[in-house]
């Protein structure tokens, strides 16, 4: 019995010091608000002006990385909630012909007293071309996108987690973890 004690003791512990091991991470300003990045997300230099932040979150199971891109245009700027996740749905193809805005699913919830509207979708993943002179990217089969939509008192964040399935689902819960830190400013 004394023995049962301390293992069990010792796993308690353990959870603790993996939780907090999770809640690690920098601090990053993004403007009107700031994000708590992982240690283990590596944070780069954003591949567009439109870019806030870009983080490559490790591969998975033998995948590639995924990225998390953070955009923000300013208020009344960067179009509606509902028009950016009917876009950023459109850039995934389903393989039963459905559209993805029907097997998406969303939420809605409050952080730090501004509201965030979530979003996952899987499928092909297929974006069109970022501007008139570059190629649309070859589609990628079984993505995942998480999305985060953040409404801060200078207009919305985009938060937007794309990559491989395996590698998604293996970072959906720092992902949750991550919008849950952010703070306005």
């Amino acid at each position: 019995m004394r023995y049962r004690s301390l293992f069990v003791a010792a796993a308690v512990l353990f959870v603790e010091f993996g939780c907090a091991q999770e809640e690690a991470g920098q601090e990053q300003d993004l403007g009107a608000i700031t994000v708590q990045v992982p240690d283990t997300w590596k944070t780069e230099q954003p591949s567009s002006e439109m870019r806030k932040a870009q983080y490559a979150l490790p591969g998975q199971a033998g995948e590639a990385d995924a990225s998390l891109v953070v955009f923000c245009f300013g208020p009344g700027q960067g179009g509606s909630v509902e028009a950016n996740l009917e876009r950023w749905y459109g850039q995934f193809k389903q393989p039963d012909g459905r559209t993805s805005s029907e097997v998406a699913t969303s939420s809605e919830k409050m952080v730090d007293g501004m509201k965030v509207t979530l979003a996952d979708v899987n499928g092909t993943y297929a974006p069109g071309a970022m501007g008139p002179f570059m190629p649309a990217a070859d589609p990628q089969e079984k993505y995942r996108m998480l999305a985060a939509i953040v409404d801060s008192p200078q207009g919305f964040y985009y938060f937007k987690l794309t990559g491989p399935g395996k590698t998604v689902a293996h970072w959906e819960k720092a992902f949750g973890q991550f919008v849950e830190r952010i703070k306005k400013k």
